[in-house]
């Protein structure tokens, strides 16, 4: 069992409890203001995550299709409607808590959250990595920036920040149990190309989260499925035609 895993889910859930009870103590503008400084974050770690990629075709292609794959099953509308029946849950069991977000900015906002901390490239790495060496460093490391982030959203969210760490568990242990399974059909460009596929995620929800422009970062979420069997087959049946 991996330990790094449950550190990292424990970062969401106090995060998010500690940003649900504080979070009225701040004002508007610093929620504001922070969000855009985690946006831009965001937005660095894609950039530093997408230089390195070995095979910029098989990326490209892994986004496209797996873009194109999550809007056909509509796994966008799934994740909203989902983020929906979590704040209805915390609802019924603290009634009291105020959210002055709209509804669509709150679901928005929400579902942001979830590919931030459930479908980041640095995130799922980290999960193979541990499950593949037993190292959990990658993965302690995230949960220093996953605290602060739960808190900080969790302050105009409210506790419902805290939920994600069920689905966040459910990720986590499928990749960790994965992992083991997988690693020694795994090549270090394999592993490039994946964090690159994350960085243009983790791009994307940088745009949303500064409100830029809304991408729709839950229907690409597949991509980071699809990005490691077309970088394999690039590199060892596309490439050898080519040349």
């Amino acid at each position: 069992m991996s330990v790094g895993i449950f550190i990292n889910v424990l970062s969401v859930i106090i995060g998010g409890i500690v940003g649900g009870l504080f979070g009225e103590r701040l004002t508007e503008k610093f929620k504001v203001e922070i969000n855009m400084i985690f946006g831009a974050c965001s937005m660095a770690m894609g950039i530093y995550a997408i230089v390195p990629m070995k095979y910029m075709p098989a990326v490209i292609l892994s986004v496209v299709l797996g873009t194109g794959f999550g809007m056909l099953i509509h796994l966008g509308e799934r994740i909203n409607k989902g983020a929906v029946l979590m704040q209805r849950q915390i609802t019924k069991i603290m009634p009291n808590e105020k959210v002055d977000l709209p509804e669509e900015e709150f679901v928005s906002t929400l579902v942001t959250v979830i590919v931030l901390f459930c479908a980041s490239g640095s995130g799922i790495y980290g999960r193979l990595h541990s499950g593949m060496t037993g190292n959990h460093s990658v993965l302690i490391a995230k949960s220093i920036l996953d605290f602060f982030t739960a808190a900080i959203f969790a302050s105009s969210l409210g506790y419902v920040v805290s939920v994600i760490a069920i689905p966040q568990f459910i990720v986590f242990m499928l990749i960790f149990l994965l992992a083991n399974v997988i690693s020694p059909f795994i090549q270090p460009d394999m592993i490039l190309d994946l964090l690159a596929a994350g960085g243009i995620l983790m791009l994307a929800t940088g745009f949303r989260m500064i409100k830029v422009k809304m991408f729709s970062t839950a229907d690409m979420i597949p991509a980071m499925a699809f990005v490691m069997p077309i970088s394999w087959a690039w590199g060892n049946w596309v490439l050898p035609l080519l040349s």
